[in-house]
């Protein structure tokens, strides 16, 4: 059973930084994308950011471009998300999630920690 842990989420200042972690473990699969999510109040679960497990290329969504930054630790399965000046409108539940090598989409996710940005 995959599992995806999440770390990092809490109340943030506008203005500040935050450094979400996601760790995958269980089950034997082979990485091809680790990705973030994000679903703000009363709106659809829309992508944030990706890394390509193979080569560490990342795409980001252009609404956080320079500002937000996937990274990964590929020894320990983890995926993290540096997300800096945030705003209000940043306040979102974020989700992190794998693409399994040989699946279409994104199979697992994580739990979901949210990130209230107060104004």
């Amino acid at each position: 059973q995959v599992q995806l842990v999440e770390s990092g989420g809490g109340l943030v200042q506008a203005g500040g930084s935050l450094r979400l972690s996601c760790a995958a473990s269980g089950g034997t699969f082979n990485i091809y994308f680790m990705g973030w999510f994000r679903q703000a109040p009363g709106k659809e679960r829309e992508f944030v950011a990706a890394i390509r497990w193979s080569d560490s290329i990342r795409y980001y969504a252009d609404a956080v471009k320079g500002r937000f930054s996937a990274t990964r630790d590929n020894a320990k399965n983890t995926v993290y998300l540096q997300m800096n000046s945030l705003k209000p409108e940043h306040t979102a539940v974020f989700y992190c999630a794998v693409h399994p090598s040989g699946c279409r989409t994104y199979s697992y996710w994580g739990q979901g920690p949210q990130v209230p940005v107060p104004s």
